[in-house]
C-alpha cells in the first residue's frame, strides 16, 4: 500500500467540495472549520475552487470536482485533503478522475459518508484513504470536546507512533445545531450524550488481524455492480467496518445490504466487522441492528467471524479516524482495537 508523507505543523491542507457544497449556504461553519484547523491544529487551509460553485453548476458538470481533486494533488504546497461534507451523488465523479494522477501523487485524505465513493476506489489504486471528519460536519462541530477529540486527533496526526490503540471518546453527540442560526455559531449548546457504554464485541472470541476497508454503508450500495466496486481478491484478510448516516437506514435494510456481500463470497474472506454508533438509533433498534447481523452471519455460517458494534465513528461526533489500507488488530478477549502500522510513509 501505498502511505502519504507524514504531516507536519505549518503544512498546507486543501478544502474541496468533492460532494454537496455546503459552503454555498453554510459558509460559517466552513469558516468555524478552518478557523479550528488553523488555530488548533496548526495547519495552513487552502480553498478549493469547488467551494466558489453552486450546488447546480457542481451538479451539472461533475468533471468539475475531479478538476478540482487533480489540482490540488499536483500542487506540490498541498500535504493533505480534507473534503467540507459529504452528500449523495459523487460517485458521478469517479468517471472523471485520472488514476496516474491519483497513484503519483499520494496524499491525506480524509472524509466520510457520500467520501467513501473516493476512498473505497483510491484504496484499490493501492493508497491508504482515511474515514474521519470533515470541515463542517466534525472540525466545525466539536470546539467543546477539547480534552477529548483534540488530544486525540493530535495524538493520531502528529505522534510518533507505530501501533495505535483506540479508546472510547468519553462523550458524543447525535445532533448538530441548526447551521442557518446565526445564535449557534459559538457551538457551545451542542447536546453531548455521557459515553457510558463500552464497544459490543458481539461474536467472536479469537483475536483476529487484517487490512482495514470499509465507509458507509449506503454509499457502498451506490458502488455495487458498477466498474469501481472491488474484485473477489480485494476482499482477502479485510477487516470490514461500516457506519450509517444521517438518513438512519433501518435495520431491514441493513440486513439486504449485508446479505448481498454474503452472496458475494466476502464473508468467507474477510477477518472481522466493525459498525460505527447508528445516528439516531433507540436502544431497541441498536439491539435489532445486532441482531441483524448475527442473523445474516448465520446464514452464511460465519458465527465465528469477530464482530464490534457501537463504536465512536460515523455519523456520530466525535470519531475516530480509520485507514483504509492499514494494518489491524481484533482483541475480543481484551475488547481491543488497534492499529498495527504506521499510518506514514515516513
Amino acid at each position: 500500500m501505498i502511505k502519504p508523507n507524514r504531516l507536519k505543523k505549518g503544512d498546507t491542507i486543501a478544502i474541496v467540495a468533492l460532494s454537496w457544497n455546503g459552503n454555498e449556504f453554510f459558509p460559517h461553519i466552513v469558516e468555524k472549520g478552518i478557523e479550528r484547523l488553523e488555530n488548533q491544529f496548526g495547519f495552513k487551509v487552502k480553498k478549493g475552487n469547488t467551494l466558489s460553485y453552486n450546488n447546480k453548476k457542481l451538479y451539472e458538470n461533475p468533471k468539475l470536482r475531479a478538476e478540482d481533486l487533480h489540482n490540488q494533488l499536483l500542487d506540490k504546497k498541498v500535504k493533505g485533503i480534507i473534503t467540507i461534507i459529504g452528500g449523495n451523488e459523487s460517485i458521478r465523479v469517479l468517471s472523471f478522475l485520472n488514476k496516474e494522477i491519483i497513484k503519483n501523487n499520494p496524499k491525506f485524505f480524509m472524509g466520510y459518508s457520500d467520501i467513501t465513493t473516493y476512498n473505497t476506489y483510491f484504496n484499490q489504486l493501492g493508497l491508504i484513504m482515511f474515514n474521519g471528519p470533515t470541515v463542517m460536519a466534525g472540525f466545525a462541530e466539536s470546539i467543546k470536546l477539547e480534552d477529548d477529540f483534540a488530544k486525540y486527533f493530535e495524538n493520531f496526526i502528529f505522534g510518533n507512533w507505530n501501533e495505535f490503540k483506540y479508546e472510547k471518546f468519553k462523550r458524543y453527540t447525535n445532533k448538530y445545531l441548526d447551521w442557518s442560526d446565526p445564535n449557534n455559531l459559538d457551538r457551545e449548546n451542542i447536546n453531548y450524550i455521557e459515553n457510558k457504554e463500552d464497544w459490543h464485541f458481539i461474536q467472536g472470541t479469537k483475536t483476529v488481524e487484517g487490512e482495514l476497508f470499509g465507509g458507509c454503508i449506503e454509499v457502498l450500495e451506490f458502488m455495487k455492480g458498477t466498474e469501481f466496486w472491488p474484485n473477489k481478491d480485494f476482499w482477502n484478510e479485510k477487516i470490514l467496518f461500516f457506519e450509517t448516516s444521517e438518513e438512519k437506514p433501518s435495520p431491514k435494510n441493513v440486513e439486504y445490504g449485508l446479505r448481498n456481500y454474503g452472496m458475494q463470497g466476502i464473508f468467507d474472506k474477510i477477518k472481522g466487522i466493525l459498525f460505527g454508533r447508528a445516528k439516531d438509533f433507540t436502544e431497541k433498534e441498536k439491539k435489532e441492528l445486532e441482531e441483524v447481523i448475527l442473523k445474516i452471519l448465520k446464514e452464511f455460517n460465519r458465527e465465528d467471524l469477530v464482530v464490534v458494534t457501537n463504536m465512536d465513528f460515523g455519523h456520530t461526533d466525535p470519531q475516530m479516524i480509520i485507514p483504509n489500507g492499514i494494518k489491524a488488530q481484533i482483541n475480543p478477549k481484551e475488547k481491543t482495537f488497534k492499529l498495527l502500522e504506521s499510518i506514514w510513509s515516513e
